[in-house]
């Protein structure tokens, strides 16, 4: 299993696609620490400041569908099952880990990027500065939320199999539908994974839904996708 994680490892952080999301993210994070904590006017709640230490975890699932998705229109997911004499279900999990530990080194990076721009920025604001415990917790959720969104991704792109496809409809659902049904069921907008993962990254806050218990609804649905992900490539013909 090892020797599988290392090939995974090796294919996921070689190519154009993962530097094209890392600077993504990164400009997003710092983008949204301008915008938050020096241009949205006075911060006075610590919610409010949290928000400007968040990043976006969508971007990691979209990076994940699109990397494990990629396997199958390049048609390498066969060779890798044959190369690694293991079960393709075995093989998808060895894919998705890699993800999984990628995408914790990408919000580490993302997520140093936004606190250390932001928490300069609101030293100047008013009411009651984030202590430690603060921004120890949002960076914790940044963490949480970009792992978990990154393997949901990739679980998402070895079900669906045409990185286009799994692109438009992620951000159809996120940008348009997910907005939509905001404004007359927050509640239900709050189980989604991507209301979910908004809440624990400190994107959203005043909303029905705890910290944690947003982190509970992520992974949630990511173990459950990915289940069906494995269980789904273990049956069907890679060719």
């Amino acid at each position: 299993m090892s020797h599988l994680l290392r090939g995974e490892l090796i294919k996921t952080v070689t190519t154009r696609t993962v530097l094209g999301f890392a600077v993504g993210t990164v400009a997003f994070a710092a983008l949204n620490a301008l915008v938050v904590a020096a241009w949205s006017g006075t911060l006075d709640e610590v919610a409010e400041k949290e928000e400007a230490l968040s990043a976006m975890p969508v971007l990691l699932m979209l990076w994940g569908l699109v990397g494990a998705a990629g396997e199958y229109r390049h048609r390498t997911a066969a060779p890798a099952a044959l190369v690694g004499r293991r079960g393709r279900g075995v093989v998808l999990s060895a894919r998705i880990a890699a993800y999984a530990l990628t995408g914790l080194l990408l919000g580490a990076l993302t997520t140093t990027v936004s606190v250390g721009l932001a928490l300069p920025l609101l030293s100047d604001q008013p009411g009651p500065d984030l202590t430690s415990a603060d921004v120890g917790a949002v960076v914790a959720g940044n963490l949480v939320a970009f792992v978990l969104s990154t393997i949901l991704g990739a679980a998402l792109g070895a079900l669906i199999r045409s990185p286009v496809l799994g692109v438009v409809v992620l951000l159809v659902v996120n940008f348009a539908v997910v907005p939509l049904l905001s404004g007359v069921w927050e509640a239900g907008v709050n189980l989604t994974p991507f209301g979910a993962a908004g809440i624990l990254s400190r994107m959203t806050h005043h909303t029905t839904l705890s910290v944690v218990s947003a982190g509970w609804v992520l992974a949630a649905w990511t173990v459950a996708v990915t289940l069906v992900a494995v269980v789904v490539e273990r049956r069907r013909d890679l060719a």
